[in-house]
């Protein structure tokens, strides 16, 4: 029966032995004691601890943690209740501080978190507190940093997740954003309205000031039309009277002009006729003396209104083809005069 029990003995050795090789993970640490009290930290790797004598007393993660504490119920400085979730980060930097620094540290961390946000919010009014979180979550941090020095524990972060004001405080808030919405809705509707009238008025104003420049621009081109067109009357005539002395012909010209006149005075609608003395051989020999003072065979004055046969033509029109014939027909005019002239002088032969 001595094998049984030193197969047993040699079980137990085996186990005794086994018990006593401790892996240490990646990122964690063992707080090893010796007799009950603190003999050295163990980090990542193999370790033997010796039996009986030894003992672990915590095993202790380094990453970083996140703690989501329950809402805490605060009062602001204008005697306003809310209620307020916040979410702590956190890691370990020394295993010792955090085994031995304080009894349960993340419930003594939670209850740090809540006294902290009480007295930050106690110090301000409900409209800063709604738009702080930022300098809520830096102060915070800070403060819960230096307290958990001793604790070995570093506080990297705090935020503020949720921020509940009481049901009526939210009402009046909406209400007040509503109002707060209605008034920038008017002011732009009134702005769009100035905008669209002034907009207007310019149009007007530019509509009108061209019109102006317009009407302007016509009246300018149109006096500069009767000018170009008065101008280019007298360039004929003035060439039609330079053509005829020209030819030589400078008496015959005045006389064509007055009988151009007499033709008109002795239409038989006149019943008085001045006449100059120079003409009168010319209204003689042509046998005009009759017409002219109603001896003889003269025509009765006709009194009913005088038709014009032949259109008034716009000089402006056609004054370039007009002075060739002009010219022709004053030519022809002045030539047939003197041969009236000539027969007159010489009995008619």
């Amino acid at each position: 029966m001595w094998w049984i029990v030193l197969i047993v003995v040699i079980v137990l050795l085996a186990a005794l032995l086994f018990s006593c090789v401790q892996i240490v993970p990646e990122a964690a640490a063992f707080v090893v004691e010796f007799l009950g009290s603190y003999q050295v930290t163990w980090h990542k790797g193999l370790h033997f601890k010796i039996p009986i004598v030894q003992r672990i007393a915590a095993r202790v993660s380094l990453k970083e943690q996140v703690c989501d504490f329950a809402p805490s119920s605060v009062i602001t400085k204008d005697n306003v209740s809310m209620t307020i979730d916040s979410v702590v980060y956190y890691k370990v930097f020394n295993p010792r501080l955090y085994a031995y620094g304080v009894d349960h540290p993340i419930s003594a961390l939670e209850n740090l978190n809540a006294t902290t946000l009480r007295n930050i919010i106690g110090s301000m009014e409900l409209d800063q507190t709604l738009t702080s979180r930022e300098v809520i979550n830096d102060q915070m941090q800070k403060v819960l940093d230096v307290a958990t020095d001793p604790w070995g524990i570093k506080v990297t972060r705090v935020e503020l997740k949720n921020i509940i004001p009481p049901q009526e405080i939210r009402a009046a808030m909406e209400k007040q954003m509503k109002a707060e919405r209605e008034k920038r809705q008017t002011l732009l509707e009134a702005s769009a309205h100035k905008e669209s009238v002034i907009t207007r008025a310019e149009g007007d104003k530019q509509a009108k000031i061209l019109a102006a420049e317009a009407e302007r621009d016509a009246q300018i081109a149109l006096a500069q039309g009767r000018a170009r067109s008065i101008e280019l009357v007298y360039d004929a005539e003035a060439e039609g009277l330079k053509a005829l002395k020209r030819a030589g012909i400078d008496q015959g010209v005045l006389k064509l002009k007055g009988i151009e006149a007499l033709k008109d005075v002795a239409n038989g609608r006149a019943t008085k006729i001045y006449m100059p003395s120079d003409l009168s051989g010319v209204i003689s020999s042509l046998g005009l003396v009759g017409e002219s003072l109603g001896i003889g065979d003269y025509t009765p004055i006709d009194r009913s209104e005088a038709v014009d046969a032949h259109p008034v033509e716009d000089p402006c029109c056609e004054v370039e083809d007009n002075r060739s014939t002009e010219t022709y027909r004053s030519v022809e005019s002045a030539e047939q005069i003197q041969q009236d002239l000539h027969r007159d002088e010489h009995g008619g032969h």
